[in-house]
């Protein structure tokens, strides 16, 4: 039995505290508040209440053998963001190094966000990561920190998370209001159960490398995924958007590879989108009348 704190145990640490806790570990869910909404059940772990961002909250935590790190920014500005991947990062090694405890693994979540646009071309974990947002930049930071421990330290890059309760593309396509992309580009995902599954099966070994890209074993073209959708749900394709590729955080187009992630043996529920968006489809109700 294993003793794992999960610092930012919202919506993924929550499913990767259920897998840990029903697997037999002990496991400390750490939040800064309660729950918007009650949990189904009780969660196989304790749940501490702290602030990343206030060392003074941090100082009687318990002993523990690994850390998931999944915390994530609380705004979209930068200084939320800083809070969230390097102040907090920061002050959680603070806490647990004061305590003179021995520490087997720290595990960061962070985004495969920080390789921003690629050219629609396929990257893995010898890509240099060229972020042109202050998020990535901001996460790359956080990584750093990470991988400064030697073994110790684990990043994890996850592609974008999507399952039960995270279903923006899916509703959009729904209600009308999706459009499809004005210029091709490559999207990736990975279900939050495969992604909770990932964490859970990395942290169970001796890791054989520092960094892996968690996403799915197909990466598709954003028009394909909306007409599916479309299709599937039996509405109206999505007509396309008139606005020039891009946005705040800058276009993101790349076909990111999981080879290393399936290497180590892991398989995934839903290897694709049409495996997960298709269990979410069959589990919900339509929004249509």
């Amino acid at each position: 039995m294993r003793r794992i704190l999960i610092a930012g145990c919202g919506w993924l640490g929550t499913r990767l505290g259920e897998e840990l806790g029903r697997a037999g570990h002990r496991v400390y869910g750490l939040r800064r508040a309660e729950p918007r909404s009650p949990l189904e059940g009780a969660p196989p772990f304790e749940t501490l209440q702290a602030d990343l961002r206030d060392p003074a909250t941090l100082r009687r935590l318990p002993e523990v053998d690994q850390v998931v790190y999944c915390a994530s920014a609380s705004g979209g500005g930068e200084e939320a963001y800083r809070d969230a991947y390097v102040l907090g990062i920061r002050h959680l090694l603070g806490a647990l190094e004061a305590q003179g405890a021995p520490l087997e693994r720290f595990v960061f979540t962070s985004s495969t966000a920080v390789h921003a646009d690629e050219g629609g071309t396929s990257i893995d974990e010898t890509n240099e990561p060229r972020p042109s947002h202050f998020g990535g930049k901001l996460l790359l930071e956080g990584e750093r920190s990470i991988l400064s421990l030697g073994d110790r330290g684990l990043v994890l890059r996850l592609s974008g998370l999507y399952g039960p309760g995270r279903e923006q593309l899916l509703r959009s396509v729904e209600s009308g209001e999706a459009r499809l992309p004005s210029a091709p580009r490559w999207t990736n995902r990975i279900h939050r159960d495969d992604a909770a599954s990932a964490i859970a099966s990395l942290l169970g070994r001796p890791p054989e490398h520092p960094l892996y890209l968690v996403s799915d074993d197909r990466p598709a073209p954003l028009e394909e995924v909306m007409l599916w959708l479309a299709e599937r749900l039996g509405v109206p394709p999505p007509p396309r958007s008139e606005r020039p590729p891009g946005g705040r955080r800058g276009r993101s187009d790349k076909r990111v590879s999981n080879e290393r992630l399936r290497a180590s043996g892991l398989r995934l529920r839903y290897p694709s989108y049409r495996e997960g968006y298709g269990a979410l489809i069959e589990a919900r109700s339509p929004l249509r009348g």
